[in-house]
């Protein structure tokens, strides 16, 4: 009997549609539980392609009495009548919003619909007035109350960032839309917003009191996304098949896996979370690519670090309060929140004594995407170019071709801007250990040995790499201190071939000068 092949949910954000069709469906219908026992507003915010429209489309089947979606499913156990409830889902998804007039044509159609459906007689003229007789005259109708689901609340403002007055024209229509949901609070259920950030001055945070923001919430941590537990329950077929592809074993494919995907964090105690959109993709395409930073630029990102003239190894060491990460204000963005909030940055570690998050890369596919997409803003190199860049440069390293990789580092240092500082040695120190990082190459700084102090230490299968830098000095004076502290000792009955690199940067070429090579 041939074994039904199992089908990945790509893209698919319709819960109905995901569970007709048989789709593999990782049950988080446990939250729901927590939801409905819960408060009457919530709040939460995760990156884009997490899952939120499709924990949303869940909510809104379950508020419709659609049991039979939920058999086998955790729901399907809980203690709940299954009587439908009038559900207003408000998907702001489906537009990008370059028009003065796109978010009244999305929110008109969408009322439209459901002013036919509860035969409302529309007398009111604007949309806040109309949707707050819908919720008034949905309740009277069905004598049950009202269920509002907004998905992506904030795309309309996220996507005019960088367009001030038409932020402005879509804030003061969304205030006003939002708040109908503490003036018709007697009418309502439960309201469940979904974005990717809390707005600062946008009313509906400040006028309910009683909002619930859970996005950092413990109990709600893996609302979204796919915990270790889960992985290993659901897609042990997939990891089965890939691990045949790549010739490892099992263990090895999901620590692969793990190194690509794994690795946010979105509370203090938060279990490692896998992206779910890519992890789903490297199961369907049973191949590794970057599928989440491919599936969209960070153009707002980039702008913003390149117009706060942010340095980028501080940007990869960030250390911060929660008040700074839960909101974004566009008079005052704060780059902290914007990398969280957008899934470049993740929390790697919480600090109790001081209520401190340290934040860092998730993984693999967000180091080299953010090399990748990034870079271009930073230097002269083209974004066609960089995908080769990085090709050749892990190449050449692997390879032991010095020569050729120094050089191109040479070439991509002399084609950064102006802006990046490289006033001093630990400033190119740590330029060239994020460029190793973000290439996936494994690098080390000040390793300590009985003698001082490795500058950079690179290893791969075949070499290790003991680099040092001068800044305006010489290279063989660099290299003179690799010898005489003996920094390879360790080393010296490794299999692997060691090389030793002194470097000098030059400050007035602004790029490396010279490099003198050792082997042993």
């Amino acid at each position: 009997m041939v074994s039904k092949k199992i089908k990945y949910p790509i893209g698919q954000q319709s819960f109905e549609v995901l569970r007709k069709g048989e789709f593999l469906y990782v049950d988080k219908t446990r939250f729901i539980e927590k939801v409905v026992t819960g408060s009457q507003y919530y709040f939460l915010g995760r990156p884009r392609r997490f899952g939120k429209s499709l924990f949303l489309s869940t909510l809104k089947s379950f508020f419709k009495g659609e049991r039979e979606l939920f058999k086998g499913l955790y729901a399907d156990t809980m203690e709940w009548e299954w009587e439908p409830y009038p559900v207003l889902y408000i998907d702001l998804n489906t537009s990008k919003y370059t028009k003065p007039d796109e978010l009244n044509d999305v929110l008109g159609r969408q009322l439209r619909e459901w002013e036919e459906i509860y035969e409302v007689d529309v007398k009111d003229s604007t949309l806040a007035q109309r949707l707050a007789t819908i919720i008034r005259t949905a309740f009277q109708r069905t004598g049950k109350g009202v269920i509002i689901l907004v998905d992506e609340y904030d795309k309309p403002l996220v996507n005019n960032i960088n367009n001030p007055e038409q932020f402005e024209l879509y804030r003061n229509a969304l205030a006003s839309i939002y708040s109908n949901f503490k003036s018709s609070a007697d009418y309502i259920r439960l309201v469940f917003l979904t974005g990717v950030t809390r707005f600062g001055k946008l009313s509906i945070f400040s006028d309910l009191n009683n909002l619930s923001d859970i996005s950092f919430d413990e109990d709600f941590a893996a609302i979204c996304g796919i915990t270790e537990e889960e992985l290993l329950d659901n897609f042990n077929e997939g990891i089965c098949e890939l691990s045949k592809k790549y010739q490892r074993t099992e263990a090895q494919e999901i620590a692969e896996l793990k190194r690509n995907y794994d690795g946010y964090h979105f509370s203090e105690e938060c279990p490692d979370i896998y992206n779910p959109f890519s992890l789903l993709q490297v199961f369907a395409k049973r191949k590794y690519s970057n599928y989440w930073i491919s599936s969209g630029t960070p153009t707002l990102l980039a702008e913003q670090l390149k117009r706060t003239d942010a340095d980028l190894e501080e940007v990869m060491h960030i250390i911060c309060d929660r008040f700074t990460l839960e909101g974004l204000d566009i008079e005052n963005i704060s780059l902290e929140a914007l990398l969280y909030q957008t899934g470049y940055l993740t929390i790697k570690k919480y600090n109790e004594q001081f209520s401190l998050y340290h934040l860092g890369l998730p993984n693999m596919e967000v180091k080299k995407g953010f090399f990748e997409y990034l870079l271009p803003y930073y230097s002269s190199l083209s974004q066609s170019k960089v995908a080769p860049f990085i090709f050749n440069l892990v190449m050449e390293i692997r390879e032991g071709k010095v020569n050729d990789f120094m050089t191109r580092l040479q070439s991509l240092f002399a084609g950064f801007g102006h802006d990046l500082k490289f006033d001093e040695e630990r400033n190119v120190q740590n330029a060239m250990l994020l460029i190793f990082s973000l290439v996936g190459m494994h690098a080390d700084a000040e390793v300590r040995n009985s003698d001082g102090r490795i500058d950079i230490l690179l290893r791969t299968s075949d070499f290790v790499y003991i680099m040092e830098l001068k800044y305006n000095r010489s290279a063989e004076e660099a290299l003179r201190q690799i010898e005489e502290k003996e920094y390879a000792l360790p080393w010296s009955v490794d299999s692997r071939t060691i090389i030793e690199i002194g470097i000098n940067y030059s400050s007035e070429k602004r790029r490396i000068d010279e490099w003198v090579v050792k082997r042993k």
